[in-house]
């Protein structure tokens, strides 16, 4: 047992702000190229691994801070049928609520400034791909220190959701000290390849091969996709 146990609560908060910031400044070093590579590898083992992702009701972060940018895949499974949702700020310490998400949805600036649609439907994830600034080896995530998405995944316990961490392998950390209140992810992907929390811990599947039924065409990238899709205003 080490001595984080035994850390007060301001302690383990400033142990974790700390090493937050360690992870934001890592991966806002990452070169541009070398972010897209990881991001097109990912969207590939997202899509062999997971192809029910393409059913239901799949919920995404917009994305900050060179996130994993999730809106590429999602376009795809759109495509295919997918709803997409994205996670609305109602109040502080509450869950969050999901609202659906399509191009042409009226958008506001929310907490960090990330973008959440206005009025649209809400919905309920089946699946939620969640970013992360960390991953330790039990499967937990440290995020952003609101705690919004814990009580979130708490407050959906009945309908509860498929859980998948989604961020950069430089983001591996030995542990972030669980506490009573964290929910760990069922799965992690990175750049390298999948994880599946299994027996309290996360083991490494590997990187998932071509499945034997074709899922889609490729994932399509910035510039095929029309202008208005990542919330810009539209060309005049």
């Amino acid at each position: 047992m080490t001595r984080f146990k035994y850390m007060q609560h301001a302690e383990l908060m400033a142990w974790r702000k700390a090493l937050r910031n360690t992870l934001l400044a890592r991966r806002q070093s990452v070169p541009a190229e070398r972010a897209h590579a990881w991001r097109t590898a990912m969207d590939r083992h997202l899509q062999r691994a997971f192809p029910g992702l393409a059913r239901g009701v799949v919920a995404f972060c917009w994305p900050i801070l060179k996130e994993y940018d999730a809106r590429h895949l999602v376009r795809r499974l759109r495509e295919r049928g997918a709803t997409a949702a994205l996670p609305v700020v109602v109040a502080p310490k509450s869950p969050l609520l999901f609202r659906e998400w399509h191009p042409g949805v009226e958008m506001a600036l929310g907490k960090l400034d990330i973008p959440y649609p206005k009025e649209s439907a809400e919905r309920v994830p089946d699946k939620v791909l969640l970013p992360m600034n960390g991953f330790d080896k039990q499967g937990y995530r440290l995020g952003y220190g609101g705690g919004f998405f814990d009580r979130t995944l708490a407050s959906l316990r009945e309908h509860k959701p498929l859980v998948i961490g989604v961020t950069y392998e430089l983001a591996a950390i030995d542990t972030i000290q669980p506490q009573p209140w964290d929910i760990p992810v069922d799965y992690v992907v990175t750049e390298r390849g999948v994880y599946q929390r299994d027996r309290d811990k996360l083991e490494f599947l590997g990187v998932p091969q071509e499945p034997r039924v074709e899922l889609s065409s490729p994932v399509c990238y910035a510039a095929e996709i029309a202008p208005g899709y990542f919330g810009e205003a539209p060309e005049t």
